[in-house]
């Protein structure tokens, strides 16, 4: 063996050779070190202006606050929600790219479309961001003044009385399906294309009842417009505190609702996701934050990447289940 000053310095060179091809096979070591290095994308699955789109600017400026850096929302709508997905699923698994996902993505969608990207495989979960929460709301028309009075009624003329929905497969559709299996009741489907359709129809008395976010409905039941009669959250909303929950207004085994979730490319670092999933807890304990999106009927709900996978798969199970027995299809 040699030993020469010239041979030691070639060991001494292979081992930092090796080193930092190591590192270079690895990138995430720097990137968890010091990320973000660089602009985080944001990617939002559906258009500006609704719901999880506002709720998905929240977290983007109080996330880029958080961890000194610039996250950009970037909406990306189409498909279901599929297009983002699969821009996501097949971006660097570096942390820089993010989806910002709804239960129906993760939860539903693989029950009753092809999907390209499985959401069981090809993200990582991060954490949730926030709980939005159904409200099921009547005519004020309509002769029930609570959900009793409506299971009465609905019980009374099986199949005459009507829901909307805003499409077939939604999550304001397999709510109402959830109502009836729990309450036995036998409703007609009246699927529409969007939310603001079914609104119209509803106030104007063609449908009796429909399953919609908080903050679609609340300014119609503050108008007088509409009833509500519960929501379908385990706890009362903060923006309707008079309207009980779905169990407390006697049925039981009929939550459901929507939820909001950051997900990351699977493969991504440990170290990156627990560094984002710790920031997005942090923000959604924040006080402002919760204040905020109680304005937009949610409510801030951060988890760890094992919580959000627990229940995504929990949900998942559970949907597919309604989606089965009520043989829902969207063709």
């Amino acid at each position: 063996m040699e030993t020469t000053p010239i041979a030691r310095q070639r060991v001494r060179l292979i081992a930092a050779a090796l080193a930092l091809a190591a590192t270079a096979a690895l990138p995430w070591n720097a990137s968890a070190a010091g990320y973000p290095e660089r602009p985080i994308n944001l990617i939002v699955p559906f258009s500006p202006g609704g719901g999880t789109d506002i709720s998905a600017r929240l977290l983007a400026a109080a996330l880029g606050d958080k961890l000194a850096s610039s996250v950009v929302a970037d909406n990306r709508p189409g498909a279901g929600g599929q297009i983002a997905a699969d821009l996501v699923a097949r971006s660097p698994a570096d942390g820089y790219t993010l989806l910002f996902a709804n239960s129906g993505m993760l939860a539903i969608n693989p029950w009753i479309y092809k999907l390209h990207s499985d959401p069981a495989t090809a993200f990582a979960p991060v954490s949730l961001f926030s709980d939005l929460p159904f409200v099921l709301v009547v005519p004020t028309g309509l002769p029930a003044k609570d959900v009793a009075g409506l299971v009465t009624l609905a019980r009374a003329e099986p199949g005459k009385h009507t829901f909307a929905s805003s499409g077939t497969g939604g999550a304001p559709h397999l709510s109402a399906e959830i109502f009836q299996q729990a309450t036995g009741v036998d409703l007609m489907h009246v699927p529409y294309k969007g939310g603001g359709p079914a609104m119209t129809d509803l106030m104007a008395g063609r449908v009796d009842m429909l399953f919609a976010s908080v903050l679609e409905t609340m300014p119609y039941v503050n108008g007088g417009k509409l009833r509500a009669l519960a929501v379908t959250g385990a706890t009362r909303s903060p923006a309707m505190p008079d309207v009980p929950t779905i169990d407390e207004a006697g049925v039981k085994n009929a939550q459901s609702g929507s939820w909001t979730a950051v997900l990351a490319p699977a493969g991504t670092p440990p170290a990156v996701i627990e560094k984002l999933s710790q920031a997005i807890r942090d923000i959604a304990a924040d006080p402002a934050m919760k204040t905020k999106l109680e304005s937009q009927g949610a409510v801030a709900h951060g988890s760890t990447p094992q919580q959000l996978q627990e229940l995504a798969a929990s949900e998942r199970a559970r949907y597919g289940q309604i989606i089965k027995t009520r043989n829902i299809q969207t063709n």
